[in-house]
């Protein structure tokens, strides 16, 4: 791995042949690795894509044009020996300026406000590619913070059977078998209460996230997996940096099925080349 003008970080030396898992954690055959695993890791392009696309999220904000304003306040002019400030009838408490208690506000946020960005699609492209790459590269998955066994190889290939898991029981045994549990339990104890009023808003925990679960097509472990924390199953045609580098930043520890690896296989990669 070497640094290359400071902007990404290439690759070199990447293994052909990875092992592929049955549901008991054994070896059941090797498999060739995707070019896409050989793609350079643009982390600066990664952020960009990420937070471009945590805006579409975001939700248009505006304020009652009438707040702070239903009152019948008005200045009493000059010659009082008070600040010309409007104030309520029949009393001397100032109403309706920004500074003012129940006032308006000075700058209220508006919904023609533009706060979803734009991004290139070919830079939305390249982020995804090296996305991709990066859950290859132990460097990035440890930095993230995952716990790995050091006998795993990555990329962590298993059989396609893992799609077709129904029970919540069932995809614990196998995460135990490949050894990825200790991730969870990671996950499971850095489950922290959220700080501030998001407490109140539906968003009271802060949860990691740990394995993320490829699949070709979802057979039911979609709904087996939901309820452990940080686990997350997704179709291959569905990846988005989002779920390759939460928070922007890349490594995230991902299991592939065989036939998400496939699908890997016929993503366009040369012409993007540089």
């Amino acid at each position: 791995m070497e640094e290359v003008k400071g902007a990404f970080l290439r690759i070199e030396k990447v293994a052909n042949e990875v092992p592929v898992y049955d549901l008991s954690g054994k070896v059941v055959k090797t498999l060739k690795l995707p070019k896409v695993f050989t793609w350079p890791v643009r982390e600066d392009l990664i952020r960009k894509v990420f937070l471009a696309l945590r805006t579409s999220r975001l939700q248009p904000q505006g304020r009652d044009p009438l707040a702070g304003k239903r009152t019948t306040a008005e200045s009493w002019g000059v010659g009082h020996g008070v600040a010309r400030v409007p104030r309520v009838k029949g009393g001397d408490r100032a109403a309706r300026i920004p500074q003012a208690r129940g006032g308006r506000r000075a700058h209220p946020p508006v919904v023609w406000k533009k706060i979803i960005e734009n991004v290139n699609r070919k830079e939305k492209r390249v982020a995804l590619l090296s996305a991709i790459a990066a859950t290859a590269v132990r460097y990035f998955v440890e930095r993230r913070g995952h716990r790995i066994d050091r006998r795993l190889t990555l990329p962590i290939v298993v059989v396609d059977e893992v799609r077709e898991l129904k029970k919540a029981s069932e995809v614990k045994e196998f995460l135990k078998n490949v050894n990825l549990w200790d991730d969870l339990m990671r996950a499971r104890e850095g489950v922290k209460i959220r700080a501030g009023k998001g407490k109140m808003r539906g968003r009271r925990y802060k949860k990691p996230k740990s394995v993320l679960i490829v699949v070709d097509k979802d057979e039911g472990i979609g709904l087996a997996a939901r309820n452990l924390i940080g686990v997350d199953v997704r179709p291959a045609f569905k990846l988005s940096v989002l779920d390759l580098a939460p928070g922007g930043v890349p490594g995230r520890l991902t299991v592939w099925t065989e036939s998400a690896l496939k699908y890997l296989s016929s993503l366009k990669v040369s012409s993007l080349e540089t």
